[in-house]
């Protein structure tokens, strides 16, 4: 029997991408053999990866003088990659709302100075600074955020006033969750983990007059944007059957509507936990209300015994993987795209009956 998973990544799949695996799980297409086991050299693989592109690039709208690479190394690697890549001033500024963007400050500084030019970190990062007027460095290469907090449960809803400066964003837990203007970012990434496939893909979003040659100096061969761009993301053997499970996640969204259609199904879903928790006398969100995210919803009761005595029924229930991070506490349920709203709907059932018995 399949539970709810409300994990933050590795996270739920939609059903109908998960059976269509399984169905070619032993043939891909009358080729005689798995995606696990082809080459990625072959043309087989080609037209998945084409064919990924192609329907990416329509869901998101990207524009033609952005190129999609499909890379390994998750978010540390892109840590490390974008200031290796685009730090050619060896300055950046970067907008701490969160553990990863703490993290990708703490790696960029490797390699240059990095001004910390708004945080959060003072309420535990429970809401998101004013963005409107930032002290931007006037010799920045670019300003860094991570656009949904998956630890925390915020969103950066506007985005920052850069200044003219490249915008570069980290959209790892709201991949494909709602509608996304390409045009105002330099590079948007994401590990596809949470949202949009299998761990082990990576998805950069990158404007070509960024894909240069002059890097910095020491910058290893598969750390260079270019290197990828100029290979179709075939430099070396890329995580083939994770890039396959992404294809068929965007064919399911595309045959659902688009980004347009789940946008609307997320915000009812968050809707139905949000409310809950508003009213709740027992349980209670930990974010500011104005800078919630649809995708993670952190929330306590306040009791420690309690949040662990909730967290236990919860998985005997088949509410699974909803412990909250530990640097948050209590309980944390993540509404990715798969996530139906069969699924918050109980939860927010089994919630109740929980706070009529304690």
């Amino acid at each position: 029997m399949r539970v709810f998973n409300f994990s933050a990544g590795p996270a739920v799949l939609p059903e109908e991408v998960l059976n269509i695996a399984k169905n070619e799980m032993l043939e891909y297409k009358n080729s005689g053999m798995s995606v696990m086991e082809m080459s990625h050299r072959s043309k087989d693989f080609e037209n998945i990866l084409n064919e990924a592109e192609k329907d990416l690039r329509t869901l998101m709208n990207i524009p033609e003088n952005y190129k999609i690479l499909f890379l390994q190394g998750g978010g540390w690697t892109q840590f490390a990659m974008i200031p290796l890549n685009l730090m050619r001033n060896r300055v950046a500024d970067y907008i701490i709302t969160g553990q990863w963007s703490k993290k990708a400050a703490g790696e960029a500084k490797l390699y240059g100075t990095v001004n910390e030019v708004a945080s959060s970190a003072d309420k535990n990062f429970s809401y998101i600074p004013d963005l409107s007027n930032l002290n931007i460095s006037s010799n920045a290469d670019y300003v860094y955020i991570c656009q949904n907090n998956t630890i925390y449960g915020t969103t950066i809803k506007n985005l920052p006033n850069t200044k003219g400066k490249l915008l570069v964003s980290d959209i790892s837990s709201m991949f494909l969750s709602e509608p996304l203007d390409v045009n105002k970012y330099g590079l948007i990434y994401g590990g596809v983990q949470k949202n949009v496939g299998p761990a082990g893909v990576t998805i950069v979003i990158i404007r070509e007059d960024l894909i240069r040659d002059d890097v910095l100096p020491f910058t290893p061969t598969m750390l260079k944007y270019k290197t990828h761009a100029d290979h179709n993301s075939l430099f070396n053997t890329p995580p083939c059957y994770g890039i396959y499970i992404c294809g068929l996640v965007f064919k399911w969204l595309l045959k659902l509507g688009g980004v347009e259609a789940i946008h609307k199904i997320n915000i009812e879903k968050a809707k139905i936990l949000y409310d809950y928790l508003d009213s709740s006398k027992l349980f209670k969100g930990t974010v500011e209300k104005k800078d919630r995210s649809l995708m993670n919803v952190p929330f306590i009761t306040g009791n420690k015994e309690l949040d662990a005595k909730f967290i236990a029924q919860a998985s005997e229930a088949g509410f699974k993987n909803i412990k909250g991070h530990r640097t948050v506490g209590g309980m944390r349920a993540s509404l990715y795209n798969a996530m139906p709203i069969e699924g918050v709907k109980k939860l927010v059932e089994f919630m109740k009956n929980f706070e009529a018995e304690n």
